[in-house]
């Protein structure tokens, strides 16, 4: 995927985040002052959040999206997994005011009103708008293989098992149990943690290099190999840049060859396999006499 079509990708995803949130904010506080529910105000509140984070997603994937420069020989890669630990800071803030909030709600607040019947009808409605827009967002992230975008969807996902329990403990609060209400807002904030602890985990791990999938190597190795005079290709090292990868791989080529032909050979490699591996941006091939007991386990080639 050019970088034009990518960038139109994330385009559309925060600008349906954006629009989705601005109506899901107004109408969750509006309706939860009027219908007298804490847990449908702290969906609003988190709803607000949900705007600010589908913009540093943005601008992450924007960065990220930038290519290589002379201080950058790697691109900027990593700058979606930093946007997508910035969203989990403000995940964290917003789960402690509304825990918070739930808290005091429940064990200092007196006794809790019962919410009106309008919450349901709210919390519905923010079921179904959350599920379409979530999927759609996560859908792509993935097709621009953004990790900021996806961390996004991810999180516009809480708010849809959120919506639920606030559907249930509405209907629930009916019938003599108005505490159920900040309880589910509680809940509604435990939930945010638990994606908060997600996200992080899963972009620290874009940061750290993690490789994405084992069969990304065996795809590595699949293209080398289908190389004419290839013979073998092994110590497969995958850098990955969050959007994106580096790759050096060994590959065994006939111990009769000539230098001149064992370099163009490599230069096919490297060629064939960032042509047909979408996710693999820059390849560097080392060539190997077949037969030869070399160490590997080298941390670095010295």
């Amino acid at each position: 995927m050019n970088r034009e079509d990518r960038e139109k990708l994330g385009k559309r995803a925060v600008y349906v985040a954006i629009a989705g949130n601005v109506f899901l904010t107004i109408f969750n506080i509006a309706v939860g002052i009027m219908a007298g529910s804490y847990a449908l105000i702290s969906e609003g509140a988190h709803t607000i959040s949900d705007i600010t984070t589908s913009i540093i997603a943005y601008i992450g994937f924007k960065i990220g999206s930038k290519p290589a420069d002379d201080e950058h020989p790697l691109g900027h890669g990593r700058a979606e997994s930093i946007a997508g630990l910035v969203i989990v800071i403000f995940l964290a803030v917003i789960a402690y005011e509304i825990i918070r909030g739930a808290i005091d709600r429940l064990f200092f607040g007196g006794t809790a009103a019962i919410p009106d019947p309008l919450a349901v009808v709210m919390a519905l409605i923010g079921v179904i708008t959350n599920f379409f827009m979530s999927q759609y967002i996560i859908k792509l992230g993935e097709r621009a293989n953004s990790p900021a975008i996806i961390a996004d969807g991810k999180h516009q996902r809480v708010d849809i098992l959120s919506s639920i329990a606030i559907l249930f403990g509405v209907m629930i609060a009916q019938y003599g149990y108005p505490q159920l209400d900040p309880f589910i807002g509680l809940v509604i904030g435990l939930l945010i943690v638990k994606t908060a602890i997600e996200v992080a985990r899963e972009n620290l791990n874009n940061i750290m290099g993690k490789v994405p999938s084992p069969d990304l190597v065996d795809r590595i190795v699949e293209v080398s190999n289908s190389v004419p005079k290839v013979c073998g290709t092994h110590d497969v090292r995958v850098n990955y840049l969050g959007s994106y990868a580096t790759v050096s791989l060994h590959v065994e080529l006939p111990s009769d060859m000539s230098l001149d032909e064992s370099h163009k050979v490599a230069h096919l490699v490297q060629n064939k396999v960032v042509d047909e591996i979408d996710v693999i941006h820059g390849a560097t091939v080392h060539a190997c006499p077949v037969g030869l007991e070399y160490d590997h386990d080298q941390q670095l080639d010295e």
